[in-house]
């Protein structure tokens, strides 16, 4: 689903769609705050959360990444567990790089087992179990800070700087799942994701009221001795703002001939891709798509696509460190 315009207008000036739907945003704010009452799971090991405040992505998976190779390289024993969105399997697995597909255990978790052990279950707390029996000295959880099935020693919420919190109201009224105090009460440290621009916007409207610390961060592309300037493309991304995606392509340099912008994991069909590689024929173009959209690709097509890596590049390690008790 796309974000509605409602969501992303000023929060002094909601508009009318989303003063209509406000009565709604409550309710389920008051339904979020019941679920966070119920007791959860004590881990012996430190659990850090990875999540934000908004529905949507907000730069999650790759913060996730970025965060376990610090602690991998201070010889910790990191593993992360994730729900499995768009995955059949309910888990607790462990995900096999080379057993499972996107379809078994969700697109973001087969990319994340790529860089530390990586679990799969729909109850968090049995997920995070089974971790620990595996020998976890640290766990990642991938998403979940609504949810109370574990207890968190630390977590970071993750934003998008370019769209902030939004209106400031919970669904179906902004993107909220819970409001933006309510929610930074329980986090460490809030990560605002995005260029220079994108990051005084965030500071102008949101950054006043956050309790608190902030770090920034940027999407660069990952070194790996490709140069993409020039090179003509045709992008597509299943993400929750493809839009960045097509923008950070642009900035590398590459000539950017068309973009097509799917659904947040849709599902990569026959039909779909011989669309896409015809239109970028059509156009003389390379077709390329994210570390994520690849995940769900065919493998009859991934010799035909490209894919454009992105790391986080965070400003203060510090701040970050500090946030979590990690030094």
């Amino acid at each position: 689903m796309r974000p509605p315009a409602h969501w992303f207008t000023p929060p002094d000036a909601p508009g009318a769609v989303a003063r209509l739907l406000q009565p709604f945003g409550a309710l389920y704010a008051a339904a979020t705050a019941r679920r966070l009452r119920q007791t959860g799971y004590v881990a012996s090991v430190p659990v850090y959360c990875i999540g934000n405040l908004n529905a949507g992505g907000a730069g999650k998976t790759p913060t996730a990444i970025a965060v376990a190779q610090r602690l991998i390289a201070r010889g910790k024993a990191v593993h992360i567990v994730s729900r499995g969105h768009g995955g059949a399997l309910a888990g607790p697995v462990q995900v096999d790089v080379l057993r499972h597909s996107a379809a078994d255990v969700g697109d973001e978790p087969l990319l994340l087992a790529a860089f530390a052990p990586t679990w799969v279950a729909r109850d968090r707390a049995a997920g995070v179990r089974a971790a620990e029996t595996a020998g976890a000295d640290v766990i990642l959880l991938d998403d979940g800070f609504q949810n109370p099935s574990v207890v968190k020693t630390a977590s970071i919420v993750v934003v998008d700087a370019g769209v902030g919190f939004g209106n400031g109201l919970c669904l179906p009224a902004g993107p909220l799942r819970e409001p933006v105090g309510v929610g930074l009460a329980r986090a460490s440290v809030v990560l605002s994701i995005g260029d220079d621009e994108a990051q005084a916007r965030f500071a102008a409207v949101w950054g006043a009221s956050l309790p608190v610390p902030r770090v920034t961060a940027r999407l660069q592309p990952l070194e790996t001795g490709m140069s993409w300037h020039g090179l003509r493309v045709f992008a597509f991304a299943g993400i929750g703002r493809p839009d960045k995606f097509f923008a950070t392509l642009r900035a590398a340099g590459a000539e950017v001939a068309g973009t097509v912008a799917l659904d947040d994991h849709q599902p990569l069909s026959d039909a779909l891709l011989r669309r896409l590689d015809g239109q970028a024929a059509a156009l003389g173009a390379q077709l390329v798509t994210t570390e994520k959209d690849m995940m769900r690709l065919p493998a009859a097509y991934r010799g035909g696509v490209m894919m454009f890596p992105v790391r986080l590049d965070v400003d203060d390690w510090g701040v970050m460190d500090n946030a979590l008790g990690m030094i």
